[in-house]
């Protein structure tokens, strides 16, 4: 629990060191957002905001987690600190993994200045590798089953797991990226989702030495993540100075997914990453919706967040809202688990 703390408390320093350094650097090379001319219109004011926070959130975070990491372990430990076998290493893989496709990404547009970005077909082709490398590696290191929250059963999905999991870091990474389309609300929900995924990491790794490695990593990782967002929120929170970019919102989104492999609980992001899982969600429905009705809509705008923005409700008041569900769903979320620990 120490550790925890300091993690927590350790990214966040480095976030309020760093940051403004940061900032003053994205401006002065015109790292600025360029703004999609069919979404909000109170959003077109925030043309130019520095962009790109997440080279900034990623390194801090994996810093942090790499040294709490040795901190906890124990002389002795069952799994050499730089053997493959540390889960770390698989974990920290899939994050950067992921943050290396965002940044790509982000660079085309705020540097390049062309909207479009990556192609969608390349950013596609740059998540499933990065998924199918992780997917083959918890195959073959930690199995197919998978916990189902709730009972005291787990679910073993066989060769069937690699395409699953797969497709899991394609939709989550792509889940966080449409969730941060307002200030503050992606490391507003990753801060309260990430401190329940590092409570069920601290269990685990009392469990018993088996799962001890898992745990200490997820844990590490988890809390250095929000401590990380606690102090980019700083910055982001409405009006925000910067924003968190591809770069920041495809680490989180793999951060998320590497931590629930290394769990066996997939199943929780359901819980835990709602609202960033309705955003994409909202999308389909969308325009699935618009293509059978011929141009009929459901929402206002997706991903939903934009929907509430144009009802009427301000920033903050969904950046709350969105906050208190993740809260609810992820103390759900760890009382579903709690037998298995």
């Amino acid at each position: 629990m120490l550790y925890a703390a300091e993690a927590v408390v350790m990214s966040f320093a480095l976030m309020m060191l760093l940051m403004p350094v940061c900032i003053k650097k994205l401006r002065a090379l015109k790292f600025g957002q360029t703004m999609y001319e069919l979404g909000p219109q109170s959003h077109l004011n925030k043309k130019g905001t520095p962009n790109m926070g997440g080279v900034v959130t990623g390194p801090v975070t994996v810093m942090i987690t790499v040294l709490v990491v040795c901190l906890m372990r124990k002389k002795g430990a069952a799994v050499p600190f730089w053997s493959l076998q540390n889960t770390l290493w698989a974990l920290l893989f899939v994050a950067i993994g992921s943050m290396a496709v965002g940044f790509t990404d982000d660079y085309i547009k705020d540097v390049k200045k062309n909207h479009e970005g990556l192609k969608p077909k390349q950013k596609i082709a740059g998540q499933l590798i990065v998924g199918l490398l992780f997917s083959v590696w918890a195959y073959f290191t930690l199995g197919s089953e998978v916990i189902l929250p709730f009972t005291h059963s787990t679910w073993n999905l066989g060769v069937f797991y690699i395409p699953l999991l797969t497709l899991t870091v394609l939709f989550m990474t792509n889940s966080a990226n449409l969730q941060d389309g307002i200030d503050g609300i992606l490391s507003s929900v990753t801060a309260v989702g990430m401190i329940a995924f590092g409570a069920m990491g601290l269990l685990m790794a009392s469990a018993g030495s088996s799962l001890l490695n898992a745990g200490e990593c997820s844990a590490a990782v988890a809390f250095a993540l929000t401590g990380a967002c606690l102090g980019f929120l700083k910055f982001n929170r409405h009006p925000a100075k910067i924003f968190m970019g591809d770069t920041g919102s495809m680490f989180i989104g793999g951060v998320m997914v590497g931590i629930a492999v290394l769990l066996r609980l997939e199943f929780l992001l359901l819980l835990i990453c709602f609202t960033c899982v309705m955003s994409s969600v909202s999308v389909i429905m969308q325009r699935t919706y618009y293509k059978l009705t011929h141009g009929k809509r459901i929402f206002k705008m997706t991903p939903i967040h934009h929907h509430f923005e144009m009802s009427g409700m301000n920033e903050n008041q969904i950046v709350m809202m969105y906050a208190a569900v993740t809260l609810v769903l992820s103390v759900i979320a760890v009382l579903s688990v709690l037998a298995w620990f």
